[in-house]
């Protein structure tokens, strides 16, 4: 998936429109609705997978575990969140090595300190700028012995951290660079002024700017014509507030508040076992058409069920 990235940055019309997530299921919806490139959120991931913030507490096992299996569940390009590289040189060296066998195409590495936090969150504080360039180039030296194409991206977080500012971003992106990465990511500038100043200190170097804390928010055209190489949008944070919304009616209503939701999705076709598709149980019917008894096969047609995964195999055979 490395070189599909790398065909994707080199390629394809710039901004790419990205999905982040923190789970398989995650990446699976968003190859399913037709995007081509999902990035993994280490925040969200430790959320979701462990229940705490994102204060640094999410372990490497746990992070790779994670990674691995969203890797492994999508045919799409993955970049990963790489924290600080959980803790110092050594230790990057380390989890660039777990990341990369885990199947990401390319990761970010952030500057802050360890344990870092969320970089929307006040506190942020950034290691100087020769321990930060130590790390990027032994992530760099890591990756050539794996896999060169993997892309290695310096994310900043000067903006926002103790002290911070753009003059600070630029002499940090300008440092990073230097040290062989392949892309900048800027997270936290405040205003599209400052958005401006960053693209045009860095011509030809595709940059991933992180820009939640601009308001009003940009669009994709706003994105397109700064120059931006991709940006995401996060399903995680848009599913958080869904189920706010929908367990504050539940609260309120009971069982009529799921009635009516199901009922307003009636018209899209959509179903709350759609999952079981698109986790590839279909799949399942086939590996049992192979090899078990014919016989084996009658459990279908003698049983009840709301979902029939051979009908998901016909409807495909159909299309192809």
């Amino acid at each position: 998936m490395s070189t599909e990235l790398r065909r994707q940055l080199r390629e394809e019309a710039h901004p790419i429109c990205a999905i982040s997530g923190a789970t398989p299921h995650h990446a699976q919806l968003a190859e399913a609705a037709g995007f081509r490139l999902f990035f993994h959120s280490g925040s969200q991931a430790a959320a979701t997978i462990v229940g705490l913030p994102d204060a640094g507490l999410m372990t490497l096992t746990e992070a790779v575990d994670n990674l691995r299996r969203i890797c492994q569940s999508v045919s799409i390009p993955v970049v990963a969140d790489c924290e600080t590289g959980f803790g110092n040189v050594i230790n990057t060296t380390r989890a660039v090595h777990e990341f990369i066998t885990a199947g990401v195409a390319g990761f970010f590495l952030e500057d802050q300190v360890f344990p870092k936090r969320c970089g929307f969150t006040a506190g942020v504080e950034v290691v100087p700028i020769p321990e930060a360039v130590g790390k990027y180039r032994a992530a760099v030296a890591e990756r050539d012995k794996l896999d060169p194409d993997v892309v290695v991206i310096a994310r900043t977080d000067s903006r926002a951290a103790v002290g911070g500012s753009v003059d600070e971003v630029l002499r940090r992106c300008e440092a990073y660079l230097t040290a062989g990465v392949d892309m900048l990511m800027v997270v936290a500038l405040q205003t599209r002024e400052e958005m401006r100043r960053v693209m045009e200190a860095f011509p030809g170097t595709p940059i991933y700017i992180n820009a939640g804390a601009v308001r009003p928010l940009l669009s994709h055209a706003e994105y397109a014509e700064m120059g931006v190489a991709t940006y995401n949008i996060s399903v995680a944070k848009v599913a958080q507030i869904m189920m706010e919304r929908f367990l504050d009616d539940c609260r309120q209503r009971g069982a009529d508040a799921f009635n009516d939701f199901m009922a307003s999705e009636t018209a899209t076709g959509r179903s709350t076992l759609g999952y079981l598709s698109l986790t590839g149980f279909p799949a399942v019917v086939e590996i049992e058409r192979a090899f078990l008894p014919a016989e084996a096969m009658a459990k279908y047609d003698t049983s009840l069920a709301d979902y029939d995964p051979r009908k998901d195999q016909a409807v495909e055979a159909a299309r192809s």
